[in-house]
């Protein structure tokens, strides 16, 4: 049987056979270029337990990053927790202790004000779930003020790239008039996304009093949809996520404390998420947003991230069935 030529006499299959090289050397340099777009960033995963100085901890770890102090120092910092409703025995919430820690660190390093915002999407009275947490009791201890995000005055903010067809957003004042807005996020899976941390975090931005409890016309806009233009439009400078007891399996409510023993830092949201999705044993790339951010000027790529803290050993989260396609 003689082989199919060309009608120039060439064999198709030699040149199909041929060509296969080219198409993957295409292939690998795509994703190189994709790779060394993504800028390089900075880390820190810092072991701590919340038995521990975390202040201390907070004050050395955030020396690491000279740009986020200049802009503190003198300034105003808003911390957005994550404070969701109260039920013992369940991780739900940025720990009161870890929000405490960040707001002497942020002060001791100079800012003219730490204010604690934010506007929780389960419950609208918000002073309940702060007495309940121990949230409320601390702030008042360290005397820093505390913003209700859900009722908070607003302006309106164009989305860069309308990922929710919503075109433009109502922001808190709050939010939008701080020198440096830090997320400050559990670690969480989540039974729709994945994972919820820094980034999705910023959901507690926008105001319930216009968008109403739970947020809900940014879940039929889309989750990974409305986490992509929330962070374009809130432009956070920094994140720290607690990890020191975080959520596994039916998060972000109904999940399994699991203790990952540590604290994520870092200036650049996407980075810090990625660098959070790995301890927990999930490959970031995988998470819709973050491979979405990668290609809006975030970092996702381990080799793009530089770890400058400590080296803890992953802890693999357990997740949801559907979810299994997360792992590496």
């Amino acid at each position: 049987m003689t082989a199919p030529r060309s009608a120039g006499g060439g064999c198709c299959w030699v040149r199909r056979a041929a060509s296969r090289p080219r198409r993957w050397a295409d292939a690998v340099a795509v994703q190189a270029q994709r790779l060394l777009a993504q800028p390089k960033s900075r880390v820190s995963v810092l072991n701590a337990r919340y038995d521990s100085d975390l202040v201390d901890l907070l004050i050395r770890g955030l020396r690491e990053y000279p740009d986020t102090l200049r802009r503190a120092r003198g300034g105003l910092v808003v911390l957005k927790p994550n404070l969701v409703e109260a039920a013992p025995g369940r991780p739900i919430n940025t720990d009161p202790r870890v929000v405490v820690a960040a707001i002497e660190a942020f002060r001791h390093h100079g800012a003219r004000e730490v204010v604690v915002a934010e506007g929780p999407g389960h419950h609208r009275d918000t002073e309940l779930i702060l007495d309940m947490t121990g949230l409320g009791e601390l702030l008042r201890q360290v005397r820093a003020p505390f913003v209700d995000l859900n009722i908070d005055e607003t302006a309106e903010v164009a989305l860069k790239r309308n990922f929710t067809g919503f075109g433009r957003l109502q922001l808190p004042q709050t939010v939008l008039g701080a020198d440096l807005l830090v997320s400050v996020a559990k670690m969480k899976t989540h039974h729709w996304v994945g994972a919820t941390l820094c980034m999705k975090n910023l959901f507690g931005t926008l105001p319930g009093a216009i968008y109403g409890w739970p947020k809900n016309p940014l879940h039929h806009a889309g989750l990974d949809r409305s986490i992509l233009d929330l962070w374009l439009a809130t432009r956070p400078g920094f994140g720290i996520v607690d990890g020191i007891v975080g959520m596994q399996g039916d998060g972000p409510i109904l999940g399994a404390p699991v203790a990952a023993g540590c604290l994520i830092l870092g200036e650049q949201l996407p980075a810090v998420d990625a660098t959070a999705a790995r301890q927990m044993g999930l490959a970031p790339e995988r998470l819709s947003y973050l491979a979405i951010a990668a290609r809006l000027g975030g970092s996702i790529s381990e080799w793009r991230i530089e770890n400058v803290g400590d080296h803890p050993g992953v802890t693999p989260f357990e997740l949801l069935p559907q979810f299994a396609h997360l792992r590496p």
